[in-house]
């Protein structure tokens, strides 16, 4: 059995190589306004304190991707929170990152045979924080690959991608960069 300083440094260690591909491979198009990151949660996390992230986030900087600061634990509130709503469906779905919206980069994620849902706000009961409410929506039937959030203004707008670790998450997001080189977003 591993233990929890053990799973706690994996937890690190394995979104920071993740990261890493991110600086290097990420078009910078994909940082959202709204804020980039990515996180990744130990087995059974039970609020943000369990969940790692890019303090600071993902930026823009010299015409690349970079994190603005270490992966630590509760960097994010954001992030964790996305996750933590996730997990209550599969606690399997322990990573998640949240890039820039755009019909472009939505048609190409659905083109890479992802799994996507929107958040539809309308229905969204008074009280209930919007992010909680709108990912537990996207979840009933399981956890897709992707969220897109609509947001009140297109500067809000963000998509989630999930997954079972940085690795898949991080992937995906590769791949997302790769087909949208020549697209105009």
């Amino acid at each position: 059995m591993i233990s929890p300083d053990q799973q706690r440094n994996d937890v690190l260690t394995r979104l920071s190589r993740s990261v890493v591909l991110l600086e290097e491979s990420m078009d910078s198009r994909l940082v959202a306004g709204a804020g980039t990151n990515i996180g990744y949660a130990i087995t059974g996390a039970r609020d943000h304190a369990g969940i790692a992230a890019v303090a600071g986030g993902l930026v823009v900087r010299d015409n690349g991707v970079r994190a603005a600061g270490a992966c630590g634990f509760g960097a994010d509130a954001g992030i964790a929170k996305i996750i933590l709503t996730a997990s209550k469906f599969d606690p399997e779905m322990r990573c998640a990152a949240t890039i820039r919206y755009s019909d472009a980069v939505r048609c190409v994620l659905e083109e890479m045979f992802l799994e996507c849902c929107t958040m539809d706000i309308r229905g969204q009961p008074p009280g209930v924080s919007t992010m909680d409410w709108g990912v537990a929506s996207c979840c009933r039937e399981g956890v897709p690959e992707v969220i897109v959030a609509p947001g009140k203004t297109p500067q809000t707008a963000v998509i989630h991608l999930f997954g079972e670790n940085p690795s898949i998450v991080a992937g995906n997001i590769i791949m997302l960069s790769n087909r949208i080189i020549h697209i105009e977003l």
